[in-house]
């Protein structure tokens, strides 16, 4: 080689690696100056903290300041990215292991008083003897008169075998009652029901994705199949909110055939980035399947419909799912505090991600906005039917979903249908079965004479509501004087009637009224089978999985379905 072309060849070398060595050095910069902008930010934070706590004009509370701080940090990201600190790490276990040790009742607030609002069936309130309705006066001799729902969770939790001492005071007695009970370890059943609906068809109900749920649905499947005759099934996953994501790939593993992808997940870490995909041989392939879903399905009920629509295993029922797409993961931090931080989005067997909301465009007030039409994309199912992302699922079957008047709304809300309830059982030792239970016309006229007698009971109609707006308008623009009476007659005529609304929306008031009864006598599981009396989608189920043609026709295209109706939504959150 001549001395001209070493010399150019040494000089290409050169050249080249000053290029390589400047790429590195400009990769180090930005990764270095990243570096600084986290550690002098922090060092901004740690300084303010520092002056606020010692120079502030009052006493500040050094842990609550910085849990604000931290709250209000992660709230910026998304809903799901949670601080978890030490205190609260027995709720987060309940939430994903559905176990705790206590005495098995939920608890809510009347007025001074906490009271017993349902006792689980089989756990130590119920067979303790506490019911429905029971003022907690003391725990253990501590007074929790005036105490908050949280004070008096803490007292009736603690570890499990251990004893403890109730004083109740129970409607319709005159004085209070002593009970005492043993804790005992809690695991609350994620299938709260399963059975038949008819001869064929059995119903699967799930209430979230707590560790082992799997576990429950094939428990309860097997037994629909093959003991009591179920030749089609219902899963229910309305209003459940989700939970864990290697639960949901079992459940669709139940279904489908081995090997087949269910969800995949990815995110900035690409070393997480991960398919999952049925694992073990299916129970059955090939029973007719539909899953009723809501606005309330999200996360891992999503997962499930949306891999069984996709893979055209089932049909789809309801209205359109809640539309969460994204992936949480927990990390430890110090002091045994924990982080629940969204890593990943996760991705359905046809490739979409159903994400609704787009967490990382927000408005100037901090709105967060759908995704936006121009993003959404369409996709197929295995069987080539459409299916589009960004809007959550959408049903194959789309089923309305009832809108209860604002007198039903508030009924609930002030707890008159559970006072009332708690009054009945006093004047019934006992009542029909949950699938027989009505509300005859004198029990409802004395149920609206008992509403009418509460003077605290408050509610505003849709027209006051929109009356209320009319009147601003009309003063803002200068109208409202100039027909000031008319405006005073309109407001007579909408002024409320109790009785005549809630004769108006009887109906559905009874409906109410039955599940809150029945809970006192059959507890969970007896006002789920009375809700099934009045059930719109479970009939839409049952009516679709009696014409196999209409079935087959859905999962193969050749009957329209909703599910591949375009998601249109551009208001914000």
């Amino acid at each position: 080689m001549n001395k001209f072309l070493r010399t150019r060849r040494v000089r290409w070398i050169t050249g080249a690696s000053l290029v390589m060595v400047m790429l590195l050095g400009l990769y180090s910069f930005n990764d270095d100056k990243r570096n600084f902008e986290v550690i002098k930010n922090l060092d901004i934070f740690y300084t303010l903290f520092r002056e606020v706590n010692s120079y502030y004009v009052d006493e500040t509370d050094p842990e609550k300041l910085i849990t604000e701080g931290i709250n209000n940090m992660l709230e910026s990201l998304d809903p799901y990215t949670t601080y978890i600190p030490e205190s609260d790490m027995e709720d987060f276990r309940f939430m994903t292991t559905g176990e705790y040790a206590g005495i098995g009742s939920l608890i809510s607030k009347r007025g001074e008083h906490v009271v017993i609002a349902e006792p689980y069936e089989g756990f130590p309130a119920a067979k303790a003897g506490l019911k429905a309705g029971d003022k907690i006066l003391e725990i253990d001799g501590n007074n929790m008169v005036g105490k908050a729902t949280s004070d008096v969770s803490e007292k009736l939790k603690g570890p499990a075998k251990t004893t403890l001492k109730i004083k109740v005071q129970r409607p319709g007695e005159k004085k209070p009652i002593n009970i005492e009970l043993e804790r005992q370890k809690i695991q609350i059943n994620p299938v709260p029901y399963y059975g038949m609906v008819n001869d064929e068809t059995g119903i699967i109900q799930l209430n979230n994705f707590t560790q082992d749920c799997s576990r429950e649905i094939e428990k309860a499947f097997l037994d629909l199949r093959d003991k009591q005759g179920a030749k089609s099934i219902v899963l229910d996953l309305r209003a459940n909110p989700g939970g864990l994501l290697d639960e949901a790939v079992k459940i669709v593993n139940l279904f489908v055939p081995s090997g087949s992808e269910v969800v995949s997940t990815r995110g900035k870490v690409k070393q997480w980035d991960k398919t999952y995909k049925a694992m073990r041989q299916p129970i059955d392939t090939v029973m007719p399947l539909a899953v009723l879903i809501s606005r309330g399905s999200a996360s891992a009920s999503e997962i499930v419909s949306g891999a069984l629509q996709d893979l055209d295993r089932a049909v789809v029922i309801g209205q359109r799912s809640f539309g969460k797409g994204l992936v949480q993961t927990t990390r430890n931090l110090s002091y045994n505090a924990k982080l629940k931080v969204t890593t990943a989005k996760y991705y359905i067997p046809s490739g979409r991600c159903i994400q609704a909301l787009d967490y990382t465009h927000r408005d100037e007030d901090g709105a967060v906005g759908f995704v936006a039409d121009s993003l959404i994309s369409e996709y197929k199912t295995k069987n080539g039917r459409s299916v589009f992302d960004g809007g959550g699922i959408s049903p194959d079957i789309m089923v309305e979903s009832h809108k209860y008047a604002n007198v039903t709304f508030a009924l609930v809300v002030q707890q008159m249908l559970f006072d009332y309830a708690t009054e009945f059982v006093l004047r019934n030792k006992d009542i029909s079965a949950p699938e027989e239970f009505s509300i005859s016309e004198e029990e409802y006229s004395r149920f609206v004479d008992f509403v009418k007698a509460k003077e605290d009971f408050k509610y505003e109609s849709l027209s006051q509501e929109k009356f209320k707006d009319l009147v601003k308008t009309a003063k803002r623009e200068g109208y409202y004087e100039k027909a000031e009476e008319d405006f005073a007659a309109m407001e007579e005529l909408l002024k409320l009637d109790v009785e005549k609304d809630m004769r108006q929306f009887e109906d559905e008031i009874k409906e109410l009224l039955v599940l809150e009864i029945t809970k006192r006598y059959y507890y969970q599981k007896g006002s789920i089978i009375a809700s099934m009396q009045n059930d719109t989608e479970l009939e839409a189920a049952k009516k679709l999985l009696k014409d196999m043609s209409e079935y087959n026709g859905l999962l193969d295209g050749s009957v329209v379905s909703h599910a591949g109706d375009r998601p249109s939504r551009s208001k914000k959150s």
